[in-house]
């Protein structure tokens, strides 16, 4: 877990009362009430099933060639207690096996963890204007949770290979809503585990996103749940940790900045945030996760520089 900065942490504790049995309110999410993969029947590849974790195998053309131990075991102590609340994706093989498409880290670290079944879309090797179909009839359903959501939409970008501009015209959204939807993905596990699970709210998640420091919207997320603070006293809250306003409302912004977060977002996911005062004036904050990620980054720079 990141260690907390000094600005914020100080009185934190003071601040959110005692969350010592915080464990006992949360329950990993298990998905125990998706189907485990069936031979016989196809079932609906825009859901969520269940696959025996000896029936996958990663992608061979996997990128991504090392995975830092340290991280790994990590994120399988976050598995651990939360579940995977992210499921990966997979391609159904001739053979019976699901080939690996996105997740491969999150796969590596399920195994870690002892998981036997892992989560995950299944996709054929169907049309793609079909699988771009049957996702944005699943984004459609009132009952998928907002990290479901988030999940669609960026299955929307990666897989059918959309802009965001796009996707939030096949979802009738504007834009600035789809951004804000995916933002929700670069929280801690911990929130997004409880804002699967409804222990906070959408409001709650848009507070914490203004925070940098992941232990400090840990500790934030640990309150909410223990004391039931309400979207406003989070944000009063908020304020007496960083001493000064605290604006949660949503902008909308120009055009150009959506641009610059969709073009530099190919090369970093969605570990990218924008923040942008009244005046014009902010900053562009960059979370890479690897050396090779970032070498990508430079090399497509200098191919459009030639």
């Amino acid at each position: 877990m990141a260690k907390m900065q000094h600005g914020l942490g100080r009185g934190l504790g003071a601040l959110l009362g005692d969350t010592s049995d915080i464990r006992d309110l949360r329950k990993p999410v298990g998905y125990i009430n998706k189907e485990i993969v069936n031979d016989a029947v196809r079932q609906d590849t825009s859901d969520i099933l269940r696959v025996p974790v000896e029936r996958i195998e990663p992608n061979p053309f996997q990128p991504r060639m090392s995975f830092d131990p340290d991280a790994l075991a990590e994120l399988a102590d976050s598995i651990r207690s939360f579940g995977l609340v992210q499921p990966i994706t997979v391609r159904r093989k001739a053979d019976g096996k699901y080939q690996i498409i996105s997740g491969e880290r999150r796969y590596r670290a399920a195994r870690m963890a002892g998981m036997d079944m892992i989560p995950a879309y299944i996709r054929d090797a169907n049309d793609q204007g079909m699988l771009e179909m049957a996702i944005v009839e699943n984004i459609q359903r009132e009952n998928l949770d907002p990290i479901e959501v988030a999940m669609s939409y960026r299955r929307l970008l990666e897989e059918c290979d959309l802009t965001q501009e796009q996707l939030a015209d096949r979802v009738g959204k504007k834009r600035a809503s789809v951004a804000n939807t995916l933002r929700l993905l670069r929280l801690p596990a911990k929130v997004q585990h409880d804002l699967k699970v409804g222990l906070v709210s959408v409001g709650h998640a848009k507070v914490l996103l203004g925070i940098e420091d992941p232990a400090v919207q840990e500790a934030l997320c640990d309150a909410i749940v223990k004391h039931g603070l309400s979207v406003r006293q989070l944000e009063d809250r908020v304020r007496k940790l960083s001493e000064t306003p605290h604006h949660t409302e949503e902008q909308e912004l120009p055009e150009v900045y959506y641009r610059v977060l969709e073009h530099i977002g190919r090369y970093f996911g969605d570990n990218i945030s924008l923040r942008r005062s009244k005046n014009g004036k902010g900053t562009i904050t960059i979370h890479f996760n690897s050396d090779g990620e970032m070498a990508g980054f430079l090399q497509a720079l200098d191919e459009k520089g030639r």
